[in-house]
């Protein structure tokens, strides 16, 4: 279950790091607030997960999935500049996700 917490924690950070661009430095009220939300929702997740999983493990994915998240937004939605170095470091923060799962005893 808390991996399924996390998994959940970690695309809300995607929502709030995409929100929080359209909200022009929170001056536009609507993204703001979606921001603001789904911060909170994100870090609540976040911290019932660490109930089991270790901190560093957690931590670690957490941040993955919302910067891989965010990278793929940025490219897709906002058209953002994908080059192959961007590339494999997504690659590599993958490959990093995957380890820290494999090396979980939870």
């Amino acid at each position: 279950m808390a991996w399924i917490l996390l998994i959940f924690a970690g695309a809300l950070e995607i929502v709030w790091a995409y929100y929080m661009k359209q909200s022009g430095g929170f001056t536009k009220l609507v993204p703001s607030a979606i921001t603001i939300v789904t911060m909170i929702a994100s870090f609540l997740l976040l911290s019932f997960s660490m109930r089991t999983l270790p901190l560093g493990t957690a931590y670690a994915v957490w941040t993955g999935i919302g910067a891989i998240g965010a990278f793929l937004v940025g490219a897709w939605v906002l058209d953002e500049q994908v080059s192959a170095l961007r590339m494999l470091a997504a690659v590599l923060i993958v490959s990093g996700l995957a380890l820290m799962k494999l090396s979980s005893a939870d």
